[in-house]
């Protein structure tokens, strides 16, 4: 019976990623103001190491996720399948453009408002005790196009047995993630602060941070809003209330902060909006792993503000190249803790040219509003489904007898 009662304390204990990372960062701004030099210089070894990781892996994540993810995408309803695949990738895409246009019009200035917090100046910059290099086996775009070559080739070419090695593959990738990456992030990014606390740079960092979630929590809002606007135009459907049907997936997967787990949910809530059964359980599972327009808006809205406080280039054309391909990349990312944001390291690496620094406090930035770009996705599911139950619903039992 103890030993009943203490495994039962234990799980009710066992803190989630998000609060893990909160205490990172509240540890390492804390600590930055006494540890000692030798101590600050053991975490940023750690951290140079755990960041040549990452960028080693980085590629292997780019194969493993989105080759089997566009093999089981290439298969499908014909066009019904390329349809539910275009808006979804449309409507990701601008969410991402409407958290650039408005981080271009607001975030400067309120970046601006923080100059005048002192800069504490330190005598030199810290550097790890020793260094070791780890390459990665392929190059960010070529592990890209591979991916999309073997992809569409396993789907075109039927192969089963190719497809169930890069299966497979993405079994390892993902247990490569979620215990070899994921439980590090906390000690990775209470380095990070704890390093930029003791350079001085943590204070402005935090009132930036603090300024661009509240954005982006308004702005994952205003993304439902317009896709149950238009949804419920084309459905001729008073939308708020198609929206407000939506409200248990919204607060489930505030809960989960998974999309695959909130599957049952968004399914019975679409059910719930009049969408036939054939329809809703075609799109809803597809919609889970191709519709990311909250992730996508949060990751566009932290890349563009840590570009404005370090000086990366940030012109239009250059985020726009990023948002295209970031769509394209987080495809099989919901079904793996932080998956979004692993993947997204890949363009944020290659195309605005972020560094483990800059990767880290995404990271943190990120999955400090996680549940609210797996909510904002997987209520905007059951939007696209109610278009696509318009546009398709008579075929609709023909579907259903392909789906049993």
């Amino acid at each position: 019976m103890n030993i009943d009662n203490e495994t039962k304390t234990r799980s009710r204990v066992h803190l989630g990623l998000l609060p893990r990372v909160i205490i990172a960062i509240i540890l390492g701004v804390a600590c930055g103001v006494f540890f000692p030099v030798p101590l600050v210089r053991a975490f940023i070894t750690f951290n140079s190491l755990f960041s040549q990781f990452l960028d080693f892996m980085i590629p292997l994540i780019i194969i493993g996720l989105v080759t089997p993810a566009i093999a089981d995408i290439g298969r499908g309803a014909g066009r019904l399948l390329m349809v539910t695949v275009v808006i979804a990738y449309a409507d990701t895409v601008a969410a991402a453009l409407l958290a650039y246009g408005t981080g271009s019009c607001l975030f400067p200035s309120m970046i601006a408002s923080t100059s005048g917090i002192p800069h504490v100046a330190k005598a030199a910059e810290l550097s790890p005790y020793f260094v070791i290099n780890i390459p990665a086996m392929v190059d960010v775009m070529s592990g890209l196009v591979f991916s999309f070559v073997m992809g569409l080739g396993i789907a075109y070419g039927n192969l089963s047995t190719t497809k169930h090695v890069f299966d497979e593959f993405k079994y390892v990738v993902d247990k490569v993630i979620a215990k070899g990456i994921i439980p590090f992030l906390p000690l990775y990014i209470f380095g990070v602060f704890l390093n930029m606390t003791y350079s001085g740079e943590a204070g402005k960092i935090m009132i930036v941070f603090a300024q661009i979630i509240v954005v982006i929590i308004v702005l994952h809002i205003f993304i439902l809003v317009y896709e149950y606007c238009i949804a419920g135009g084309i459905v001729h459907r008073n939308p708020f209330r198609l929206l407000y049907n939506m409200m248990p997936a919204y607060l489930t997967a505030l809960g989960t902060s998974s999309s695959a787990a909130t599957i049952p949910v968004t399914l019975a809530q679409t059910l719930k909006n009049g969408v036939s059964k054939a329809i809703a359980s075609f799109v809803v599972p597809l919609c889970a792993t191709i519709h990311l327009s909250g992730s996508a808006m949060k990751i566009t809205a932290c890349a563009l503000t840590i570009c404005l406080l370090t000086g990366h280039a940030h012109g239009f054309g250059l985020f726009m190249y990023f948002i295209l391909m970031l769509a394209i990349v987080m495809v099989a990312a919901p079904g793996v803790p932080g998956g979004a944001i692993m993947a997204a390291l890949a363009p944020l690496a290659s195309i605005l040219g972020f560094n483990a620094n800059e990767q880290a406090l995404m990271i943190a930035l990120y999955i400090a509003m996680d549940s609210f770009g797996t909510a904002c996705n997987v209520t905007g599911d059951g939007a696209i489904a109610l278009v696509i139950d318009r546009m398709f619903g008579r075929k609709a039992t023909v579907l259903q007898d392909r789906i049993d």
